[in-house]
């Protein structure tokens, strides 16, 4: 339980885009602070202030670089605990599922250093951050 208690609590977003029946992976660049070279959905600390879907549009902007017109919300799930004991870390993240209306305009920074979009069924067999399949799960499961 001592363990447990000495983990530090970071609410977090991740957001799924979806175009043409596919979503979007983005692999996590060498500079950024943890699950380097691991694939990801677009994801980021919610700031004081802000609310889960006000930092899920923030960060879409920012590191996919498409605006709030070039997306529209599809789903937001049951929030879920990933427990990363070895960063000493217990996630609270927010899943969301957003549908790409102007996939052209989609262009990366510095924290991804690839972008693939998948079949859903696949995400398993690609090496991801703790917990992603498990959040794009509680997305898949609203209907738009």
């Amino acid at each position: 339980m001592a363990a447990e208690q000495s983990l530090v609590e970071r609410y977090v977003v991740t957001s799924f885009l979806e175009h043409a029946g596919q979503i979007l992976l983005l692999r996590r660049s060498a500079r950024v602070g943890s699950y380097q070279g691991r694939w990801a959905g677009v994801s980021g600390s919610i700031e004081a202030g802000r609310t889960p879907l006000e930092q899920a549009i923030a960060e879409i902007e920012e590191e996919t670089g498409l605006l709030p017109e070039d997306v529209r919300v599809l789903a937001s799930g049951e929030p879920l605990e990933v427990v990363d004991r070895q960063l000493g870390r217990r996630w609270i993240v927010h899943p969301f599922r957003f549908e790409v209306i102007r996939p052209e305009k989609l262009r990366l920074d510095w924290e991804h250093a690839e972008a693939r979009w998948i079949a859903p069924a696949e995400i398993d067999s690609y090496p991801t951050v703790p917990g992603l399949a498990e959040a794009w799960r509680r997305v898949a499961a609203c209907q738009p």
